[in-house]
């Protein structure tokens, strides 16, 4: 169980509060906007609608720092122009570290399944009482890749000249009408090390995770799974160096809900 005073700092952080304001893209993200696209919408370039997902709100009871991880996104506007705003990140009950990256940006459709995006990002951690913050540009695409599967490909280049590559690759696999089978790959590229982020230039990181939810209405799906995160190179070395391991596989339970 989580201790009661973590679930209260956890749900009265600011970063919270305003990482449930948004969310990670999915799969039915892409089939509303595309229900949207064909139904006449191109005619209108900033629409009225609004769109909020959490792909991802967990907790890993399992996990070396029993973390709460986030993957939140959403989006304003029509078919063509939207504003997004995205958060991706964690906090641990154990311990009270955290980190998040943060975007606002400005997208717009380029084809019929997928949207251009360009804003600002602005990463945070804290770690044993050190804070870290950096901030820069990023630049990305979002959409359906040939056999439904959900990519989401960008490049972040910090104010420093650091240039980072993300990509997160989602399929949602249908067993049932309601029962859903989701794997999930998230990966970072980093040009150089950022030490204050314990992240090493070179393939810094993979996130493998496999996630069964169980749809009791279409806005509010439960889930279990398992995920294996694993640290490469020297951003493994700054990890064993700081203490931790440099993979983990966990349990984990957890919500998936949109409006």
């Amino acid at each position: 169980m989580m201790p009661s005073d973590r679930i209260a700092r956890f749900f009265a952080a600011p970063t919270l509060v305003a990482a449930l304001m948004l969310a990670s893209s999915g799969r039915l993200t892409a089939q509303v906007a595309d229900t949207t696209r064909h139904s006449g919408a191109h005619s209108m370039s900033w629409g009225r609608e609004t769109f909020l997902l959490s792909e991802v709100l967990e907790y890993a009871p399992s996990g070396a720092d029993r973390p709460v991880n986030y993957d939140l996104l959403a989006w304003t506007g029509g078919a063509v122009n939207r504003l997004w705003a995205k958060a991706d990140g964690g906090i641990a009950t154990l311990g009270g570290g955290l980190h998040g990256e943060y975007q606002l940006l400005y997208g717009r459709l380029v084809s019929p399944w997928w949207d251009a995006q360009l804003g600002v990002r602005v990463d945070q951690a804290n770690e044993d009482g050190s804070a870290a913050t950096r901030v820069g540009a990023v630049a990305g695409f979002q959409g359906l890749a040939p056999g439904w599967f959900e990519v989401e490909p960008s490049m972040f280049v910090t104010t420093d000249g650091n240039v980072s590559l993300d990509l997160t690759v989602s399929y949602d696999l249908y067993l049932t009408q309601r029962l859903v089978l989701q794997p999930r790959l998230e990966s970072a590229v980093s040009l150089r090390d950022e030490v204050e982020f314990g992240i090493g230039r070179g393939l810094s990181s993979t996130s493998f995770g496999v996630r069964t939810r169980i749809e009791l209405r279409r806005e509010f799906a439960p889930y279990i799974g398992v995920v294996w995160d694993r640290n490469y190179g020297r951003t493994a070395q700054f990890a064993r160096q700081s203490g931790a391991a440099a993979g983990e596989a966990r349990l984990v339970a957890g919500l998936r809900l949109w409006r």
